[in-house]
């Protein structure tokens, strides 16, 4: 395999990374080398480095060509320096290019490219996975929040009026408060009437909709139809062929795909409405494509 066809690839997660080696040829993760870390929430400047670092070095072999790194915002994905304070807060203000520089083994520091997660989850199901082949694709990650990418002929579009400002669902409102109030897991464990002290997480509630419970299955029918409707105005406007869908909750997709479906089908020229093909190495593969176009 020829070093350029050899792109390593971060997936910073807000409690773990993820690392690979992605061959651009066949755009696929070598399984050989996928690795893990858990991220402590309040780890150290020291620990969490130390973590990215191991893995970093894990993927690092002399024919690597360059590495991309798909990292939640807020940060500064020119510069390569975080300005999250609400999670990884041991690494606000850190210089991540020149910490991964220093473990890459890279001769050039500006290898390494950084974008934003939801974005490199789309580029990567844009190019290798469930939206190939559609020349305009919107892509949302259901987890904590929501995410969200929109993506014309492999390039992430984050201005005009097709699209909220830099491409962000996040920011916007839905029935009067945050969006995130009503479409995420946090809401969704509200939805259920989960209580503070009660050990329950979305696959358990999922588990138990697949059981036959139905206030189980009902939370699910709401978060695909709050969906559908919140993204409603901006498929209209941004008129994708393809909707993507990941993120941890994306894993009970068969849940709340026939509510989704039935508010965004009828949208003109909306061909596919899909689960991520590449759920787990997605963001992988559109880091590596972002920093294998390096300029």
């Amino acid at each position: 395999m020829k070093a350029a066809e050899v792109v390593g690839a971060l997936d910073i997660g807000g409690t773990h990374v993820a690392g690979g080696r992605v061959n651009v040829a066949t755009t696929s993760v070598d399984s050989r080398s996928r690795i893990s870390e858990p991220l402590p929430a309040a780890g150290s400047r020291v620990e969490l480095l130390a973590a990215l670092s191991r893995v970093t070095r894990s993927i690092a072999e002399p024919d690597l060509a360059s590495m991309g790194v798909a990292v939640p915002g807020p940060f500064d994905y020119e510069r390569g320096v975080s300005e999250m304070t609400h999670k990884l807060d041991g690494l606000h203000g850190v210089d991540l290019r020149s910490e991964l520089h220093a473990a890459s083994a890279l001769s050039d520091p500006t290898a390494i490219r950084f974008l934003n997660d939801a974005e490199a989850f789309l580029l990567g199901e844009w190019w290798a996975g469930a939206a190939r082949g559609h020349t305009r694709v919107v892509g949302v990650t259901l987890g904590t929040g929501i995410g969200s990418a929109f993506c014309e002929k492999g390039e992430i579009v984050r201005s005009g009026s097709r699209v909220p400002p830099r491409g962000e669902l996040h920011r916007l409102r839905f029935r009067g408060a945050p969006v995130e109030q009503t479409i995420s897991r946090t809401a969704l464990l509200a939805d259920y009437g989960t209580r503070p002290d009660e050990d329950l997480d979305v696959e358990h509630i999922a588990a138990r909709a697949l059981a036959g419970d139905l206030p189980a299955r009902h939370v699910f029918t709401h978060l695909g139809t709050a969906l559908g409707r919140f993204l409603t105005p901006w498929l209209q406007a941004f008129e994708p062929s393809c909707l993507v869908v990941g993120g941890s909750i994306a894993r009970s997709w068969a849940l709340f795909e026939d509510s989704l479906r039935a508010e965004v089908e009828p949208i003109p020229g909306l061909r596919t409405v899909t689960v991520a093909e590449q759920l787990e190495d997605a963001a992988l593969l559109g880091a590596a494509r972002h920093a294998s176009r390096r300029r």
